[in-house]
């Protein structure tokens, strides 16, 4: 029997993967859980190109990285797009089946918070809202150990002439990136002389921008619908959320804005 188009995409085991926990059922709890599934795989997606983009920036392939680059910002769009969807979900429909959540909480994706790791923003403190003993903790811990996406980018900076300063090189793995005065300068001077990787250094700006609106967006949306209230399962909720808006992934690029 040939291959079919459910299941190439493994379609009964994805459309049945709704359960609802209200009962009677909540007709809200049907988007509730989709949402947040779909975010789930565009997560997924974006650790995947991310890898990608490492390697890409790790070989000095520019047109590579802008190309990985301009795929991952419209993506942030779509995510952005889709919080528009979830606002229609009123206060009172979530509060309807919210105490179904338990102890589950978007606060504990571990996948977003492998690309937070991923792109520089590490916090070991972070781990200890998962169990030690699960895949998720395993990958966290990697995530870690690994190179960030900004650590390739250094790579890239040094195949094109910057001298990385060793502050940056020799940074503990799982610490989170933080600005540096002297590469700010070199950027200045690559901004002055090589156009092309102006487009670069532009689009990953751009994503940084984007990625910046959706966690805006995102804090609002649960302000919306939640308030003051604590997060579920006791997770942190709007105050947490609030601590990371305005926090770039390549604060370099944004420091030196008005040098340009």
């Amino acid at each position: 029997m040939s291959l079919t188009y459910d299941d190439y995409l493994n379609l009964d085991d994805l459309l049945n993967a709704q359960q609802l926990r209200s009962d009677p059922p909540e007709h809200d709890e049907t988007l509730f859980i989709i949402i947040h599934q779909v975010y789930e795989l565009w997560f997924k997606l974006l650790l995947h190109e991310f890898d990608r983009v490492g390697v890409q920036l790790s070989s000095n392939d520019l047109y590579g990285s802008i190309h990985t680059f301009q795929r991952c910002r419209t993506v942030l769009k779509t995510l952005v797009s889709q919080l528009d969807i979830l606002e229609t979900m009123t206060p009172m429909s979530f509060t309807s089946f919210r105490d179904r959540l338990e102890e589950a909480s978007g606060f504990q994706s571990a996948q977003f918070r492998e690309l937070e790791f991923l792109l520089g923003f590490k916090r070991r403190d972070m781990l200890r809202y998962y169990d030690a003993s699960s895949p998720a903790y395993a990958r966290l811990e990697r995530r870690l150990r690994e190179p960030s996406v900004v650590d390739h980018f250094y790579d890239f900076l040094a195949a094109n002439g910057v001298a990385i300063p060793p502050a940056l090189r020799d940074k503990p793995a799982d610490q989170a990136v933080e600005p540096n005065g002297a590469l700010q300068d070199e950027l200045v001077g690559l901004y002055q002389t090589n156009r092309g990787l102006v487009v670069l250094f532009e689009l990953m700006t751009d994503f940084d921008e984007g990625l910046q609106e959706w966690r805006y967006r995102h804090v609002k949306m649960v302000e919306r619908t939640i308030g003051r209230k604590t997060g579920t399962g006791g997770s942190p909720g709007v105050e947490f959320l609030r601590q990371s808006l305005f926090k770039p992934v390549f604060p370099d690029l944004w420091a030196i804005r008005h040098r340009l």
